[in-house]
């Protein structure tokens, strides 16, 4: 089984291996774990929305779904909200001998925002004879909210330009931080690179792709959805960090993901992409 780590440099280097650290929730017994893909297993649906209410004013109602062609020992979801990326909210849900996950929130904004969601759907399948299996889907919506009279094309064009410009500084900051020369890497925003791999990544199989999206979202589940684990040993809440960028090594040796803590605090977890154990 591949493995990411967590790397934060401050004063001291900590490398963390997965282990699952159950953030502000108790209750969660579950998380998401890659194992192969099932090619026989499929998703019949994968789902994710966002629509403006008109009452109450200001609200907006971000659902998620997703149907398994079959009951799964476990089914999971984990859904990310950003608003002019930075993250706002979180949905993610576990349960057990079903085929449907269905989450659904409710969120008050008060000013103008582009909204990116962006989910990953997953099953956990276990045969007759002790294999363990997985399947996964990935869905995505992006919303304009915008509050305020100007000419609506204006405004999406500066909430394009804000947050791009917000992203690439922290980005490149991250860059800067940890050393890393970009030329030696393919960069996507996560929100691109989910896209990209309901297909295929480029320079890589179709097989390959779901082997490397399957343990990035294990990873980002247990490292960055259930909390942030600083250079201090505290666990920050990820709400308020930047949309991670994706980093695949041309050697394809491995992948890095770049984030920044609502603290400011440069964060690196990375992903060796080499066979299964």
């Amino acid at each position: 089984m591949k493995k990411m780590y967590l790397v934060l440099v401050g004063f001291i280097l900590v490398i963390l291996a997965f282990s699952i650290h159950q953030y502000k929730n108790p209750k969660v017994q579950e998380s998401i774990t890659y194992f192969p893909i099932d090619p026989k297993v499929t998703f019949k649906t994968a789902q994710t929305t966002l629509t403006v209410m008109n009452k109450p004013a200001n609200t907006i109602v971000w659902k998620e779904h997703s149907t398994l062609d079959q009951k799964a020992y476990l089914r999971q979801d984990a859904a990310l909200l950003y608003a002019n990326g930075r993250l706002i909210d979180e949905l993610w849900n576990w349960k057990q001998n079903t085929a449907i996950i269905d989450q659904e929130k409710r969120i008050t904004l008060g000013e103008s925002v582009l909204l990116q969601a962006i989910t990953f759907h997953h099953a956990e399948l276990h045969e007759n004879d002790n294999q363990i299996f997985s399947s996964q889907a990935m869905s995505s919506a992006q919303l304009y909210f915008i509050t305020s009279q100007a000419v609506e094309a204006n405004m999406k064009k500066q909430l394009d330009e804000q947050t791009e410009r917000m992203l690439q500084l922290n980005w490149n900051k991250a860059l800067r931080h940890f050393s890393i020369n970009l030329s030696n890497y393919q960069a996507f925003p996560l929100s691109q690179f989910n896209e990209l791999a309901k297909d295929t990544l480029p320079g890589f199989t179709k097989s390959e792709t779901g082997t490397i999206v399957g343990n990035l979202w294990e990873g980002l589940y247990k490292n960055y959805i259930l909390g942030i684990k600083k250079a201090d040993g505290t666990i920050e809440n990820p709400k308020g960090s930047t949309l991670p960028l994706i980093l695949i090594a041309n050697d394809k040796t491995h992948l890095l993901v770049l984030t920044e803590t609502s603290s400011a605090e440069p964060i690196l977890l990375r992903q060796m992409m080499g066979e299964d154990d």
